[in-house]
């Protein structure tokens, strides 16, 4: 296998994470969105839709989505669970990541690519109104999880799963999308810190 990655952007680093929870390492091929190299030919021909990460399988299918290609290697690779045990704990752990990437993930991302100067060579045109509108709605996000760790160690449940990686990811990219994280949210920023000394978090930056 070989996974187009690239170093720094937001949703190969919840694969990189998830690898590196797992134990799995896998081959990478660095894609340089900057330079735009997402655009060429030759990784269009891997995925159309030209965005990274994209995992190429050894009988030459290509995976694409970052959720999708960790539920692959959850398959591959079930220890440690990820995404849950049995189908309860598996419908939980999937409304949990769900809600991180749709509340908190894509408005903090929304607000980095429409906001950040580096990010006009990626998203044209920049509307900051909208940018301004996804902070508010980050933060809002913010102060729901925050009450809902109150009562639990991570984001599904007492287990680390597949919700805290996309929940730490985004929070992680909050200062590039200068969005401030309330002081106040001292079971957000327990959490949060509890997940950045994990050895697989800190392993794939």
């Amino acid at each position: 296998m070989l996974l187009y990655d690239t170093p720094g952007a937001p949703n190969p680093r919840r694969v990189r994470i998830f690898l590196a929870e797992k134990g799995v390492t896998i081959e990478t091929r660095d894609v340089n969105l900057m330079a735009l190299e997402h655009k060429r030919a030759e990784f269009a021909r891997i995925n159309p839709l030209q965005s990274v990460p994209a995992l190429l399988l050894d009988d030459g299918a290509v995976l694409t989505e970052s959720v999708a290609i960790c539920r692959y290697i959850e398959g591959l690779h079930p220890e440690p669970p990820l995404m849950g045990r049995g189908a309860r704990e598996t419908a939980f752990v999937e409304m949990w990541q769900r809600r991180m990437e749709f509340q908190l993930f894509a408005p903090v991302a929304h607000a980095f690519r429409h906001s950040h100067p580096r990010m006009t060579v990626l998203e044209q045109p920049q509307i900051p109104q909208f940018a301004e509108v996804q902070r508010g709605r980050a933060v809002a996000a913010m102060r729901w999880l925050d009450g809902e760790l109150a009562g639990r160690a991570h984001v599904a449940g007492e287990a680390f799963t597949i919700a805290d990686i996309t929940a730490f990811v985004a929070l992680e990219l909050t200062h590039r999308a200068r969005i401030d994280i309330p002081d106040a949210l001292a079971h957000l920023a327990r959490w949060r810190a509890g997940v950045a000394t994990r050895p697989g978090v800190a392993a794939a930056r």
